[in-house]
Parts: C-alpha cells; structure tokens; sequence
C-alpha cells in the first residue's frame, strides 16, 4: 500500500485544510491535483523554508484573488440562469446539462467566466426544473446559482414563478383533478341510492 504524502498547502481546500497547513494525503491525489494545480508543494526542508520566506506574498497574492473572486461572486450570487433544452413530454432532457453548459451560461448571461472545475456538481443534470449549483471562485469564494432547465423561454418563465419543475407542477394539476373527480363520482353514486328510494 502507498504511503502517504506530506504537503503544504499554499491555499485553503476544502476538507483538507488552510493555506500554510501541512497535511498528509494519497500520493495520486498530490501527484494528480494539488501539485499540478499549484495549490500544494511537496512539504519538503526547501519547500518549507520557501513558504516561510514567501508568506506574506503568497499570503497577499491569496487575498488579492479572494476580493477579486468577491465582486465576481456579488454578480451571480442568487441568480436564476434559463438554460433551454429539448426534453420528453416527461421532463427527461435529450442528454444532460454539464459544467460546462453552466460555465458557458453564466458567462453570457452575467459576463462572469468560470472554469468547469469550479462547478461544484456530483452529477450531471438529466431534467427540467430548478436547481442550485455552487460556484467556487475561489477556495474562500462561493456563489450560488439556481439553473432554471425548460424546454422553452415560456416554460422558464412559468417554472420561476412556481418555483419547481413544471412537469411536477402538471402531474400534480392531474393528480388533483383526479382526486376531485373521483370524489364527485362518490358523491353522485351516495346521492342515486337516495334518490331512488324517494321514486319508490
């Protein structure tokens, strides 16, 4: 089994730790994505010392994206995005929405351009309707965005006003509507026994 690896981070990441931390983890998870995102160094002697030397700066470089990542997130932060796909009758989009459907949506919708890897999403999206979608510009930096799915600008605009999927809102119209009719038919077959017994 691989040991682990020492690093330092050199920004927050989210369950793992602050700027400045040193931390153990997989070897692939350094190898493959701290390490090449420049968000760690191997904590070795030199690396250490480096940071140390390098703090304020780095510390200073880290904030200086962290209120510029703040006035991007003030744009989209709360935003209700249309995202126009095809769909069945049953709501299932003809293949999904991912990050970068998003990514893209965003920018020309609000000018703010994300990267994919930004999107915080554990799936891609397979039907109309709402959805909140976090946006991380940055380790400290999150905004979120409510993507509105529908097949049309109409259904969009009808699904906002609900406030969910319009399919959910038209099953639930014919669930009430039967549930009404079926009353009306009992209070129609509990009235005919009366009426007949007063013929009689």
């Amino acid at each position: 089994m691989a040991t682990a690896t020492e690093v330092i981070l050199l920004e927050k990441v989210d369950k793992l730790g602050l700027m400045g931390e040193i931390v153990k983890v997989k070897p692939g998870y350094a190898r493959n994505f701290l390490l090449p995102q420049g968000k760690a160094l191997r904590a070795t002697k030199g690396n250490i010392a480096y940071f140390e030397a390098e703090k304020a700066s780095l510390e200073a470089a880290n904030q200086k994206k962290a209120d510029e990542a703040s006035k991007l997130a003030k744009k989209i932060d709360g935003k209700k995005i249309n995202l126009i796909r095809a769909a069945s009758e049953a709501g299932h989009l003809y293949g999904s929405v991912n990050s970068r459907d998003i990514t893209d949506v965003i920018e020309a919708e609000t000018g703010v351009k994300a990267e994919r890897r930004q999107v915080e999403m554990n799936q891609n999206f397979k039907e109309i309707g709402l959805f909140d979608v976090v946006i991380a510009l940055h380790p400290e930096v999150k905004a979120t965005v409510t993507l509105n799915i529908a097949r049309t600008e109409d259904e969009a605009k009808e699904q906002a006003k609900l406030g969910r999927a319009l399919i959910a809102a038209e099953t639930e119209e014919i669930q009430e509507a039967a549930v009404e009719a079926a009353k009306e038919e009992a209070e129609a077959a509990a009235e005919a026994p009366a009426e007949e017994a007063e013929v009689a």
